[in-house]
């Protein structure tokens, strides 16, 4: 598997580059935004993205939004920005975690193990893991989600892990540190407001699939659940 690094700071991509080939996989580095979308249109192994924001040209929040038009490859945003609303920027824009510069190359290729290992699909099974909730249908196997009508909602891999999260136990009520715990798999050491702004996002998505639908529920001041 390739991993594309897009940094316009040669030295940052060049040491994460040594980090991914320790892991395994194949690096694969663009230097500006144009660059790395022309990459993930002629590399078709390449199965996630580390992203900077802070480039020249094409800003890492349009590359985003670019790749999120027809793709739900998992990324990992850079950025030395550290502003709450600037990480939250980027997590609505479709990204699906974030870390701040400086960082510790171990740190990111936790979190890359972490993001592939979410994003595989579980091809063991001989029966697909389907749950029905209000007008979804939710396939564990295929992270496929379809409203009853038959229209597919495109989510990005943690955007399926808390739906599937709330919908594998209705009525439950789960607070952000165990949502975060549970999809991130992860000690939750970042603010509640990154599972918030993934909730939002998700909740925009099936509202705008279903015409409305409210599917998830805030319990104030406790968490989110999914009614039976």
């Amino acid at each position: 598997m390739k991993i594309l690094v897009v940094d316009d700071d040669k030295e940052i991509a060049q040491l994460l580059e040594i980090y991914i080939k320790n892991e395994g996989y194949e690096p694969v580095s663009a230097y500006n935004g144009n660059d790395a979308l022309s990459l993930l249109r002629t590399e078709p192994d390449i199965g996630l993205v580390i992203l900077d924001i802070m480039m020249p040209g094409m800003s890492g929040i349009d590359v985003i939004k670019e790749i999120r038009k027809d793709s739900q490859i998992p990324i990992i945003v850079l950025s030395a920005k550290t502003a709450d609303m600037d990480k939250i920027q980027g997590l609505v824009s479709g990204a699906d975690d974030y870390v701040t510069k400086p960082f510790n190359p171990l740190e990111i290729m936790a979190r890359v193990r972490s993001l592939l290992r979410r994003s595989q699909n579980d091809v063991t099974k001989a029966k697909p893991d389907i749950l029905n909730v209000g007008p979804l249908t939710i396939n564990k196997d295929s992270h496929e989600v379809k409203t009853d009508d038959g229209k597919e909602i495109q989510l990005t891999a943690l955007e399926f892990g808390i739906l599937y999260l709330l919908a594998s136990h209705p009525n439950r009520v789960f607070s952000a540190d165990e949502i975060f715990e549970r999809v991130w798999k992860q000690e939750s050491i970042i603010s509640a407001k990154t599972v918030m702004v993934h909730v939002s996002h998700l909740r925009d998505k099936i509202e705008e699939a279903t015409g409305g639908e409210k599917v998830i529920q805030t319990v104030w001041g406790v968490g989110y659940k999914v009614e039976a």
